[in-house]
């Protein structure tokens, strides 16, 4: 690849990824996130925690006949308390929804993990070092939702690291093979001209 448009993917990627520790010739060939539907779920969840504690709501408010004063403010402070911790709920889960990617360089795979705020992971490897990438889809509904799960094998020590819940397609697949096969045979040469 020509050298210009090395430094011009370099300085792209470090704009678009500047939590990267990228080296001088290294820039992102891929970004994958967590499949659509996983946050579609997410949301539908937060829709119907909101639309229960608003049925909550009309429930007290059409009964004010039945409840005493005391009785009314006590159901609100509890449906209010809900209705924040759904919202905390949903903030919570979009930003763990989006603190979960893998970022492919031509040189590392860089994997996100994050289970919550609090607990998180990141895995770095050399492309070389990769020996198979593969997308495998569990049943009928990720096949026809268009997510699975996404694997990278090791060499060597043969640590498989998953990321599930891609998106990932085919020709995707057949692109990041054909980056880490290419890796293999640039790094061979190189030790071929030691």
């Amino acid at each position: 690849m020509d050298e210009g448009l090395i430094k011009i993917r370099h300085a792209r990627s470090k704009k678009d990824f500047p939590f990267l520790k990228l080296e001088e010739d290294e820039y992102v060939e891929f970004s994958f996130k967590r499949a659509k539907i996983c946050l579609v779920l997410m949301m539908s969840a937060f829709a119907a925690g909101l639309v229960a504690v608003l049925i909550g709501f009309l429930v007290v408010m059409f009964n004010q006949g039945i409840l005493d004063e005391m009785g009314r403010n006590f159901l609100n402070i509890i449906l209010t308390t809900l209705a924040a911790a759904t919202i905390l709920a949903a903030i919570i889960a979009l930003r763990v929804f989006r603190g979960n990617r893998i970022i492919i360089t031509n040189k590392h795979v860089v994997q996100f993990t994050m289970i919550s705020p609090v607990v998180n992971s990141m895995n770095m490897i050399d492309l070389p070092s990769i020996e198979d990438a593969s997308f495998r889809q569990g049943g009928l509904i990720q096949k026809l939702l268009h997510y699975g799960t996404f694997r990278l094998s090791t060499v060597g020590d043969e640590t498989t690291y998953t990321f599930p819940y891609s998106d990932i397609t085919p020709g995707e697949l057949r692109a990041v093979s054909k980056l880490i096969t290419d890796a293999k045979k640039k790094q061979k040469q190189g030790s071929d001209d030691k």
